[in-house]
């Protein structure tokens, strides 16, 4: 467990300094952490019975880093953009996946299902 949790908070340092000289935000760099040492890519972490409960501190944190960033009177400002483009987003996603989905040779229904 303490193996775990050095690697990954000597990751997270390295690619944090490197995100903030890159002008990016740091939560970024925590989820290419998290990709980095996981077994996705580098596979430096060990699976442990402690792993899943260090995952939820994670993402306890990183929910706290976007509550600290979100701020509800520029959410309110931007709620016809936000909605709007969101809606847009969903509508096109379901009817390009739907379409793809009918192409691959699905009936109609159950594709539009899915789709949406």
């Amino acid at each position: 467990m303490f193996a775990n949790l050095l690697i990954i908070l000597a990751s997270s340092l390295v690619v944090i300094a490197l995100f903030r000289r890159l002008r990016l935000p740091p939560v970024l760099g925590y989820l290419c952490v998290g990709l980095m040492v996981g077994p996705t890519a580098f596979d430096w972490v060990n699976e442990s019975e402690e792993l899943p409960d260090l995952a939820e501190l994670g993402v306890v944190f990183l929910l706290f880093s976007l509550g600290l960033e979100f701020s509800l009177s520029k959410m309110l400002a931007l709620r016809q953009v936000v909605f709007g483009l969101g809606s847009l987003q969903v509508l096109l996603c379901a009817t390009a996946l739907g379409g793809s989905l009918i192409l691959f040779g699905m009936a109609v229904t159950p594709a539009l299902l899915l789709g949406a």
